[in-house]
């Protein structure tokens, strides 16, 4: 019985051994590059350094953040109706949504991610990410929530080039609004979403030791081709039978400089230099009963400017920034950057086109206050051509203000008000958040939310 005993007890110290190995810090972190996703120093970080990584088959680092988050919105947005900036339209105040009033608490914001730090290839580091939260198809409930896959990829990075593959963000459309509510604007000007599996290929031209260009070529999955009824309402304009062979190509040629130094990005997580630029999308669609395709395209210019520059690069003590885009684009409504698909007869149907316009500045008297103020739309273009087609969006906008507040690296208090308006044309009494004859809906949106980074 003895001997029987040493040997269990040998066998668990065994299997146990490579365990306790694998919480040891290791004693160099992995290097990322900054230079294309500058989320590197700047604390609190949603993918930064501050991790101690440990080990898998290569350094492993796990990160996320908890998040709660509280609104009050003036009028009822549902079951999703934290997101603010992600709803696809306002309900008309003649609507029995227009006229409820919705308290809501929700922690489905809350977000993990696993980073890899890889073997070289050819001199190139390779990195990877799984990152995901908690607003999966089918978990419309706040308090059992479904994973969704936010990002999924892998890259290699060179000291001026890096290949990514997998699932990232969008190519079209690089600002990201510093909302409190998860949206980002999405809805109202800055179209972001959805994350696209993509083959993505951005080379580093350096100009001389201030000024850079920043090149951008990939091709990603057409998402036009999964054009489905909207589940809470169906929207004017949408096609629901839609498919096509050719994939989306998308690029972005920046200007970056250092010249004016750097200042707080996305949630004063970065620190950016002064960006300036084009982008652009181009893909098509078949549609079902019609003549010919419909093609999907879009083109825009984006800036970031650093007003109130860092001291050191780092602290963003008396810093400001301001962002700015605006776009014009056809038969992109997956993404946001139009409010509907198709337009015209059946069988001659043709792309629905809009525009959009966003602006944001931020400001950081102190090093952990931040105070962020904002404003988007996104607009039909060419009212005429929705005739036929019963209460389209004639126009989406949002004005924003909040102030966030970090304890720590770790905790962060934020405040954020929002007024969200859409205007609506060809009105007639529909149905939902349709109903009746008021030709627009206005949501007065006041927001707490508290974040523990880890």
């Amino acid at each position: 019985m003895k001997n029987k005993g040493l040997t269990v007890g040998i066998s668990a110290l065994l299997l146990a051994a490579p365990a306790m190995a694998e919480e040891l810090p290791q004693t160099v972190a992995p290097v990322y590059n900054c230079d294309f996703q500058p989320n590197c120093e700047v604390a609190p970080g949603i993918y930064g350094k501050m991790a101690s990584p440990v080990t898998s088959k290569f350094n492993l680092s796990i990160g996320g953040y908890v998040k709660l988050d509280y609104a009050y919105n003036s009028v009822n947005l549902g079951s999703n109706g934290a997101l603010g900036t992600l709803q696809r339209g306002i309900p008309k105040s003649s609507s029995v949504a227009g006229q409820e009033d919705q308290s809501i608490f929700t922690a489905r914001q809350s977000r993990i991610w696993l980073k890899v730090g890889g073997p070289t290839f050819l001199g190139a580091k390779t990195n990877a990410i799984i990152e995901t939260d908690f607003y999966g198809g089918g978990g419309a409930s706040n308090e059992t929530a479904t994973m969704r896959l936010r990002l999924a990829n892998a890259s290699l990075d060179w000291a001026n080039t890096q290949l990514v593959l997998g699932q990232a963000y969008d190519i079209f459309g690089p600002a990201t609004a510093s909302t409190v509510d998860f949206g980002q604007a999405a809805m109202t000007g800055a179209p972001n979403n959805p994350r696209v599996p993509q083959i993505r290929v951005t080379h580093r031209l350096n100009l001389n030791d201030k000024n850079a260009l920043r090149l951008v070529l990939g091709i990603q999955n057409p998402v036009q081709d999964t054009n489905t009824q909207d589940l809470q309402q169906p929207t004017p304009g949408k096609t629901s039978d839609s498919w096509g062979a050719k994939v989306n190509v998308a690029g972005q040629a920046m200007l970056i400089s250092k010249a004016l130094g750097v200042a707080p990005g996305y949630y004063g997580m970065s620190m950016n230099s002064l960006t300036a630029g084009f982008f652009g999308l181009y893909g098509n669609q078949d549609v079902a009963g019609n003549s010919k395709s419909v093609d999907s395209w879009g083109y825009g210019f984006y800036t970031f400017v650093p007003l109130l520059p860092s001291k050191d690069g780092k602290n963003r003590a008396m810093t400001a920034s301001f962002e700015g885009q605006v776009y014009m684009a056809a038969n992109m409504y997956t993404i946001g950057a139009t409010a509907g698909s198709v337009v015209g007869p059946t069988g001659n149907k043709t792309a629905a086109k809009g525009y959009g316009i966003y602006s944001q500045l931020i400001f950081y008297p102190t090093q952990d206050l931040g105070i962020t103020a904002g404003y988007g739309r996104r607009n039909a273009y060419n009212y005429a051509s929705y005739r036929g087609i019963d209460n389209f969006e004639k126009s989406n906008s949002a004005i924003y203000a909040n102030v966030t507040y970090d304890l720590n690296a770790a905790v962060r208090f934020a405040v954020e008000y929002q007024n969200i308006n859409t205007q609506y044309g060809n009105v007639t009494n529909g149905t939902g958040i349709l109903a009746g004859t008021a030709t627009s809906g206005t949501a007065n949106i006041g927001r707490f939310a508290a974040y523990y980074f880890f």
